[in-house]
């Protein structure tokens, strides 16, 4: 009687997990990544035109990977997919790769004792304790996502693949292009080894840090807010070394200080708002903007309302006007933060409406055509590995 009870309960546990693991990743997806404004998207003709005939558009920050979403087909969730990268004539989307984020999440204090990407990853079928191994993990499966595509989707790790890529796409503006990045540097486990393993992997930019503090610094959202540690200025300066791109995004303000007084390259900031327009704790102030821009750097504008304050198109647009003016068209890119469990303003479709917008606002259409992506285009063209 008990080993029939035992064998009934094990499968009743084995049935609960199977049932778990083919239906809550897709449920926590929808859960996670709404939007304020669903496609389909309307602009004028002249609109339309206009944006079709933008020859780079590029994003420089999602985190679609995290979800385990099949890209190459479309959905009716989530903020992006090929197919939907396709329709929006995106060039280039950066997929950065989340491994680690604390129970309770906040913009104010958040310590490193929980995780709660543990049970979701053990639900996908990931690895739920190494760090390392998360990235590694979503790494290689955008690369598989690129060997499926039938040539479609193409992955970018040095100046002569996106030379390449950008030769074939003035052909056929159906091929998109991803790279890859981490979201906090705690993937690194304290380990300056494990570096080389990111590399070789295709990661090509690295956030310091998330919404804890890490071996390396600060971060906006930690307990103590502090600033580079001395592992961190390893990390920075091997990252230098590699032509990896230091990304300060969530970078606590001391840590964004004591980056800029090291580094001798270009840094980014790939999803952030600026305190010019939305005094959040997570943006940047006009201090900061400047020096970011006079490394020869870019800054990624969000599509969220903690980065630009309001939930409609016309807040990223303001915040867009407002840092070009600033900092100059040429450092201002789009970081839409696509997928990172937020409720985005806009899918990826709806690209066009923030273009028209910027044209409502008095941008030129040649600053226009440098945020929506030329200025992603030239920066990595310059700052890849060889």
């Amino acid at each position: 009687m008990l080993k029939k009870l035992l064998i009934g309960l094990l499968t009743l546990l084995i049935i609960t997990y199977a049932a778990a693991r083919s239906l809550l990743p897709e449920k926590l997806d929808r859960q996670h990544n709404p939007v304020v404004f669903a496609a389909p998207y309307k602009v004028s003709n002249e609109v339309n035109q206009f944006y079709q005939s933008i020859d780079f558009i590029a994003d420089l920050h999602g985190d679609t990977l995290l979800w385990k979403r099949d890209i190459l087909k479309e959905h009716d969730y989530g903020h992006l997919d090929l197919p939907r990268l396709q329709q929006a004539n995106v060039a280039m989307q950066f997929f950065t790769i989340v491994n680690k984020v604390p129970e309770n999440l906040n913009f104010d204090k958040n310590d490193d004792t929980t995780d709660q990407l543990t049970i979701p990853f053990l639900l996908q079928g990931r690895s739920a304790s190494d760090l390392s191994e998360r990235v590694l993990e979503q790494a290689g499966e955008l690369h598989q996502y690129s060997k499926d595509s039938n040539g479609q989707l193409v992955v970018v790790t040095n100046k002569k693949e996106l030379q390449s890529f950008i030769s074939q796409r003035k052909n056929n503006k159906q091929l998109t292009s991803g790279l890859l990045g981490i979201e906090g540097g705690q993937a690194l486990e304290g380990d300056i080894k494990i570096l080389d393993k990111f590399y070789d992997a295709g990661i090509r930019m690295i956030g310091l840090t998330h919404f804890f503090d890490n071996e390396i610094g600060g971060s906006a959202h930690g307990v103590n807010k502090g600033g580079i540690t001395e592992f961190g200025k390893q990390v920075v300066k091997a990252m230098e070394a590699k032509n990896m791109l230091v990304d300060l995004s969530h970078a606590s303000p001391k840590l964004i200080d004591d980056v800029l007084a090291m580094v001798t390259k270009p840094v980014m900031v790939s999803h952030t708002g600026v305190k010019g327009t939305c005094k959040s704790p997570r943006n940047l102030s006009d201090d900061h903007l400047k020096q970011i821009a006079q490394t020869g750097g870019i800054v990624g504008i969000g599509f969220f309302k903690p980065a630009v304050c309001e939930n409609t198109v016309e807040s990223i647009a303001e915040t867009i006007v407002y840092t070009v003016n600033l900092i100059g068209a040429e450092h201002v890119s789009l970081g839409s933060d696509f997928d990172g469990s937020i409720k985005a303003i806009v899918e990826v479709r709806g690209l066009p409406l923030i273009a028209g917008e910027l044209q409502k606002r008095g941008l030129t259409n040649e600053q226009i055509r440098l945020v929506m992506g030329g200025n992603v285009k030239r920066f990595f063209s310059e700052n890849l590995p060889d």
